[in-house]
């Protein structure tokens, strides 16, 4: 009861707003009881701020390989943070904003990940910092993140959108 509840609040709030800029359209297919293709969900999903001044959209998420479906449910309650659960993968956007004016310097979140990730810069642009290397990637430009240590730094001045598939892997 709760959840139906909660599900009519969430539902009459998505409806009744305007999608802001910052929001991502996500559709997901499936089969219907008549075995015929049919658009599960079609609607927008807020980038939520996290930690580090960032925000984020998840998209999907599987829990299982090989994949399964889920032609009945939302899947991303089943992530389990920034990776994706064991086994699994996760389908996102990040959003990178720039530095403050008055902050020019913004300082690098380094972090690893146990994961193959597929990056594609969608809009602005970003470093990618490595141990000992960067490298500057504009609109376009795809990344194959393999488990390394790295940041990402936003020098410019408009927000980087990044997709990001992030898929569980071995320890290196």
């Amino acid at each position: 009861m709760l959840r139906a509840t909660i599900s009519s609040i969430a539902a009459m709030l998505f409806f009744c707003c305007q999608a802001a800029g910052s929001d991502i359209r996500r559709v997901v297919t499936g089969i219907d009881a008549s075995n015929k293709s049919i658009a599960m969900f079609d609607g927008r999903l807020a980038l939520t701020p996290v930690p580090g001044g960032l925000s984020l959209a998840k998209l999907w998420v599987t829990d299982s390989y090989p994949l399964g479906f889920s032609f009945k449910s939302d899947t991303t309650d089943k992530s389990v943070g920034i990776s994706p659960p064991a086994n699994g993968t996760q389908l996102g956007v990040v959003e990178i904003p720039p530095p403050e004016p008055a902050n020019a310097m913004q300082p690098p979140l380094w972090h690893r990940t146990r994961t193959v990730d597929y990056i594609v810069v969608i809009s602005g642009e970003i470093d990618l910092m490595l141990d000992d290397s960067m490298v500057h990637l504009k609109a376009g430009d795809t990344v194959v993140q393999q488990a390394t240590n790295h940041a990402w730094v936003n020098r410019g001045k408009e927000v980087c959108r990044l997709l990001v598939v992030l898929m569980d892997a071995k320890q290196p």
